[in-house]
């Protein structure tokens, strides 16, 4: 196994990243007005993308240049450059599950630029680990979640993005009925985005008992609020009876460690 190489970066480099792409904002030319006329105001270290704006940050994505290079190569639209930090954050759970024993899985993959980010990051083509992509490709089954490109065909369109990555196991259909048959007994990294409770439920009960001591389970709208805080609601409660607790992030995650 080959992980990226460490590149000390440069003591008094430090970038901004603004990137207006926010949602859930009723007037967002004024919005991004306005938070630029913040940033003017603040130190170095901006970051502004994806609902979150902060400043004085190292911005550590952006020093990470094997995650810089695999980010920007998987970035197919605006969304996919406003969450960079998500993304880094993936990729730093992947570098330390892709260590232990057991495969990847991602439920709800859209247009595979997580999973490939991912792979990209640890290896690319030579991504060492069975890595699961679970999603419906073709429609979004969740009401008023319909992304671009989600028609007839849009399943093969994903499976060219990963022509040559070997490790990929592109799975079609509704969750939990497509585990049957096609699912990793063992689990290392385990990232859900299926921007429904139900569904999110369903995915734990049958994937969480196969995460491995030390693995990682990513929640991805776990942190966000209004129309994605029954995500929350339904998974507290679940965590709670095996004595868990969901560490929230300001990215909108959140993420467990199993024991």
């Amino acid at each position: 196994m080959t992980l990226p190489k460490y590149v000390a970066p440069k003591p008094r480099a430090l970038m901004n990243f603004f990137w207006p792409t926010s949602w859930m904002v009723s007037d967002p030319d004024r919005f991004n007005a306005l938070i630029k006329e913040a940033a003017s105001l603040c130190e170095g270290g901006i970051h502004f993308a994806d609902n979150l704006f902060t400043w004085a940050r190292n911005n550590s994505l952006f020093d990470d240049v094997a995650f810089r290079e695999a980010w920007e190569r998987n970035v197919v639209n605006d969304a996919d450059r406003a969450v960079a930090w998500r993304r880094y954050f993936l990729a730093t759970m992947a570098y330390h599950a892709v260590q232990l024993p057991g495969d990847f899985v991602e439920c709800g993959v859209y247009a595979g630029s997580g999973v490939k980010t991912v792979m990209d990051y640890l290896g690319g083509k030579a991504f060492p680990k069975p890595f699961w992509a679970y999603d419906t490709y073709d429609y979004n089954p969740v009401e008023g979640h319909a992304f671009d490109g989600q028609r007839p065909g849009f399943f093969e369109e994903v499976e060219k993005r990963f022509e040559g990555y070997a490790g990929v196991r592109l799975v079609k259909g509704l969750i939990p009925d497509s585990f049957a048959g096609a699912c990793p007994e063992a689990i290392a990294y385990l990232h859900i985005d299926l921007n429904n409770a139900e569904a999110e439920i369903a995915a734990l009960e049958h994937l969480f008992d196969r995460v491995v001591p030390g693995g990682v389970v990513i929640l991805d709208d776990y942190e966000w609020a209004n129309m994605y805080r029954t995500q929350k609601l339904a998974e507290d409660p679940w965590f709670d009876a095996r004595r868990y607790r969901v560490t929230p992030l300001p990215t909108g995650q959140g993420f467990v460690i199993k024991r």
